[in-house]
């Protein structure tokens, strides 16, 4: 993150933002930069996102489930505008650590320890590692003690739109994000293929709410998708994963979601015209 904060510094807070006594490496300056880039970036990020897929892959007959909200579009929206700031802030601050020095991120390829099978192998178990600990997260907020307090709102949307991929309680969405600053800590990652890896997760984060369940055949058992994602919403208890549907094999969670089987949302809506049509 310390290359996102270089270039704010360089091109945008230093000279437009901050007096010249505001040194740029002070703790303080660094913080306040960073949760307003990571703010910014959350509704950038959000909005670019969300917007294209509602608008070039979500299939809009899901509206006319019975199960959808009244201005569901907004609502989700809404609450995902007001959810930013609250994970921005926290974020900002692991963001600092970082930038301070006290993560394994590195920079350079060739030049450094770590060459590009390293790349490969972190892009792997980066993967891998946050997808076992999303699991559990996410499970453990099904928990009774839990989910009427801080995931119950993200299951208000029992038929989501890509829009409700951020519109989740702040505590639910920075604790399901935790498994992705944790690893830099614990690992060696490129600090460069760590910034691209944060964008990927918050594009799968939209694209498992974006009611697209086409996979490939060989891939149906093992990507956890849309399909699966849209599961979790319906039945609550099945399909916990993030990326893959490891986990919730091992967990006896795993659900073969309802779209691969015909029954599904796109189905019922299907249905449901069809019965109006006679």
């Amino acid at each position: 993150m310390d290359l996102v904060l270089d270039a704010y510094d360089r091109f945008v807070l230093t000279p437009y933002l901050y007096p010249a006594s505001f040194e740029s490496t002070d703790w303080r300056r660094q913080l306040l930069s960073l949760v307003l880039i990571t703010t910014i970036s959350g509704y950038v990020i959000y909005f670019s996102c969300s917007t294209f897929s509602y608008f070039f892959i979500f299939d809009r007959s899901l509206m006319k489930h019975p199960k959808f909200l009244k201005k569901q579009v907004r609502l989700e929206i809404q609450y995902a505008c007001q959810t930013i700031p609250f994970v921005a802030t926290p974020t900002a601050a692991v963001f600092l650590l970082e930038v301070r020095g006290y993560s394994k991120l590195y920079y350079g390829v060739e030049d450094g320890t770590y060459g590009w099978l390293f790349i490969l192998f972190s892009t792997f178990t980066f993967v891998m590692f946050t997808d076992c600990l999303i699991y559990w997260i996410h499970r453990g907020l099904h928990s009774k003690l839990v989910y009427k307090h801080v995931h119950k709102q993200h299951h208000k949307w029992i038929v989501p739109t890509p829009f409700a991929s951020y519109a989740i309680h702040p505590i639910d969405s920075f604790l399901q994000g935790v498994p992705y600053h944790i690893y830099p800590f614990l690992f060696p990652l490129n600090k460069l293929l760590y910034l691209t890896l944060f964008l990927f997760v918050n594009l799968w984060a939209v694209s498992i709410h974006d009611g697209n369940y086409h996979v490939p055949d060989l891939l149906k058992a093992y990507i956890n998708g849309s399909a699966h994602h849209t599961d979790h919403h319906l039945y609550y208890n099945f399909n916990y994963g993030q990326f893959f549907t490891l986990w919730d094999h091992i967990g006896g969670s795993f659900k073969s979601p309802s779209a691969f089987e015909g029954k599904g949302p796109r189905d019922a809506v299907r249905r449901l015209l069809a019965a109006k049509d006679d």
